[in-house]
């Protein structure tokens, strides 16, 4: 695999062992395409396999760039692929459903890229929602079989649907968060 583009583009990024089903150049370079001049802002990649789209995120100005993988077998050639680059990228070995909850702070983007056999997409979409993780106005992208499109709400918590494209029998679903999470008054009467 390599860059498709920015400051890193042409860069070779080595698939890890163990099960992993690397997103496709064209997808990336077009996801990548739509999401623009990432200068500025926070970038966490979910599932993140062998680092590759964290780098593409850090390739066109995210920073910072968190990426998730709980697949211990696939930690150095992770780092390996990560330390390629100038832009710190901070590797969390961890399941996604334990980092979630605790991340220690929001993000612009947030990717998501769980194994397509994966059961409980939405649910993992709602976990994102109900941290509150992503910033207002910021993303969250998921990659998932076209199989499961009818399965997808227009709305999760506060991520309201925008956005879809589909690359074979892939499809990229965009939400955007549109509001702070509502506080609920404790005052007593």
């Amino acid at each position: 695999m390599r860059v498709t583009g920015g400051k890193y583009r042409g860069r070779t990024v080595v698939c890890p062992p163990g099960v992993i089903r690397p997103a496709m150049d064209r997808m990336r370079e077009s996801l990548f395409s739509i999401l623009g001049n990432l200068d500025d802002s926070s970038f966490l990649d979910l599932f993140s396999g062998s680092g590759c789209v964290g780098i593409e995120a850090a390739s066109r100005g995210a920073e910072p760039v968190h990426i998730v993988e709980k697949d211990r077998g696939k930690r150095k050639v992770i780092l390996s692929n990560i330390s390629m680059v100038e832009t710190k990228i901070t590797l969390f070995m961890s399941d996604v459903y334990r980092f979630i909850p605790s991340a220690k702070r929001t993000y612009d983007i947030v990717y998501a890229d769980p194994p397509f056999p994966m059961d409980g997409k939405v649910k993992l979409a709602q976990s994102v929602a109900d941290a509150g993780i992503v910033e207002k106005g910021g993303l969250f992208i998921i990659h998932y079989p076209s199989e499961e499109k009818s399965t997808w709400p227009e709305e999760i918590g506060d991520l309201k649907f925008i956005d879809e494209r589909k690359y074979g029998r892939s499809l990229l679903r965009f939400y955007r968060r549109e509001s702070d999470p509502v506080s609920e008054d404790v005052s007593e009467e």
